[in-house]
C-alpha cells in the first residue's frame, strides 16, 4: 500500500512539473510574441515618435547592465559612467564617417568600441583601486568630465573630433547593402528605420543580459559580490581583489562603448553634450531604482526612467492647462521635478529598489 502511494505522488510530481514546464514555456512564447508586436502597436496607437523612445530605452538597457555590473555586483559606485558611452559613440563616428574617410563595416567597429572602451575602463580602474565610497565617486566623476571635455578641445592642433560641433554623416548599421535607417518591405510588411533598430537592438539587449545572468553566476560573478560585501574578507579567502575590480571596470565599460556605437549609428550625429554628468546620474538612477545587482530589476528601473520622462513631458502642459487654466511651468522642468519626486518617494518606501537582488 505505501508503495502504491509513493508511486501515486511521483507521478503527481512528475504530471505538476510538465505542466510548470509547458506553462513557462509558453509564456516565453507570449513574451516574444509581444516584444514583436510592440512597435507595431506603439506606432499604430501613439505614433512613431514612441518607437525612437523604445530604441533608446533599449541603448540605455545596456547602458545600465553595463553600470550594474560594476555598482550592482562589484559595489564600485561610478558616476563617471558617461565617459565609456561617449569612447564607444565616439569610436564608431571616427570609423565610421566622412571625418576621416573611414566608414567600417559595423561587425568590425563592434569588437573594437568594446576593446577601446574595456581598456579605458581599465584606465579608470587602476588608479581608483584603494579608493571606496565617496572619494571613489569623486574621481569616477572627474574621470567623466575629462572625457567629455577631452572631446569638446579635440578639434585644434588636430581636427579629430570637431570639437562642440560634433561629427556627423555617420554611417548606420547595414547588411548587404541594406541601410537599417532607411524604410524596408519585408513580406509585405513596411519597416521604418526606427522599426529595423528597435529588433536589433533588442536581439543585442538579449545577448547582453544573458551574458550579464552567466557573469552573475560564475565564479567571477561571487567574487564580485564578496568583494561588494567586505573586500578584506573577499581578499583573505583569496580573491585577487586587484584582478577582480579592474575586471569589473573593464567588462562594465565594454558594455557602454558598444551601447555608445550604436547609439551613433541610430543618431547619425553625435557630440560632447551628449554626454554630460546627467546622463550618468541618469543611468545611476535607473540601476538604483530597478535594484542593483538584479539584472531584472535593472532592466525594469531603465523603462520606467526611459519612459516615464517622455510621458511627463507629454501631459504636463494639459494637466497645467486643464487645471490651473494656463501653463505656468515649462514642461521640462515640470518633468523633472515630478520625476525627482517619484524618485525620492520610491526611494523612501522600497529603498533597496523595486526587484532587488535577493543576494542582497
Amino acid at each position: 500500500m505505501k508503495e502504491l502511494l509513493t508511486d501515486h505522488k511521483i507521478s503527481n510530481l512528475k504530471t505538476y512539473f510538465t505542466n510548470y514546464r509547458h506553462a513557462v514555456w509558453i509564456g516565453y512564447v507570449m513574451i516574444a510574441v509581444a516584444l514583436i508586436v510592440l512597435p507595431f502597436l506603439v506606432e499604430s496607437t501613439i505614433g512613431r515618435t514612441w518607437v525612437r523612445i523604445l530604441d533608446f530605452a533599449l541603448i540605455y538597457g545596456m547602458l545600465a547592465l553595463g553600470l550594474n555590473i560594476v555598482v550592482g555586483f562589484a559595489g564600485l559606485l561610478d558616476l563617471g559612467y558617461i565617459a565609456f558611452y561617449a569612447v564607444g559613440a565616439y569610436t564608431w563616428a571616427l570609423l565610421a564617417s566622412p571625418q576621416f574617410g573611414l566608414h567600417l563595416p559595423f561587425w568590425a567597429i563592434i569588437p573594437i568600441g568594446f576593446v577601446v572602451a574595456g581598456f579605458f575602463g581599465v584606465l579608470l580602474g587602476a588608479p581608483t583601486l584603494r579608493l571606496r565610497g565617496d572619494y571613489l565617486a569623486i574621481v569616477t566623476l572627474g574621470f567623466g568630465e575629462i572625457i567629455r571635455i577631452f572631446l569638446n578641445n579635440l578639434d585644434h592642433p588636430v581636427n579629430v573630433t570637431n570639437g562642440p560641433v560634433g561629427i556627423n554623416l555617420i554611417d548606420p548599421i547595414s547588411i548587404g547593402g541594406v541601410d537599417f535607417t532607411k524604410t524596408q518591405e519585408i513580406f509585405g510588411l513596411i519597416f521604418s528605420g526606427a522599426h529595423i533598430y528597435y529588433y536589433v537592438l533588442l536581439l543585442l539587449l538579449l545577448v547582453s543580459i544573458f551574458v550579464c545572468i552567466r557573469l552573475e553566476n560564475s565564479r567571477l560573478g561571487r567574487a564580485w559580490v564578496a568583494i561588494r560585501e567586505d573586500e578584506i574578507a573577499a581578499q583573505a579567502m583569496g580573491i585577487n581583489t586587484r584582478n577582480v575590480k579592474l575586471l569589473a571596470f573593464a567588462m562594465g565599460a565594454s558594455f557602454g562603448g558598444i551601447a555608445g556605437g550604436l547609439f551613433a549609428s541610430f543618431q547619425g550625429f553625435v557630440s560632447p553634450e551628449s554626454f554630460i554628468l546627467l546622463e550618468s546620474i541618469m543611468v545611476l538612477c535607473m540601476v538604483v531604482l530597478g535594484g542593483m545587482g538584479n539584472v531584472w530589476g535593472v532592466i525594469l528601473g531603465t523603462f520606467i526612467l526611459a519612459i516615464l520622462p517622455e510621458v511627463l513631458r507629454d501631459i504636463s502642459s494639459p494637466l497645467q492647462e486643464n487645471i490651473l487654466g494656463k501653463v505656468w511651468l515649462d514642461p521640462e522642468s515640470l518633468r523633472m521635478v515630478l520625476f525627482g519626486l517619484a524618485l525620492i518617494i520610491v526611494m523612501l518606501v522600497r529603498p533597496t529598489g523595486l526587484w532587488p537582488s535577493k543576494k542582497n
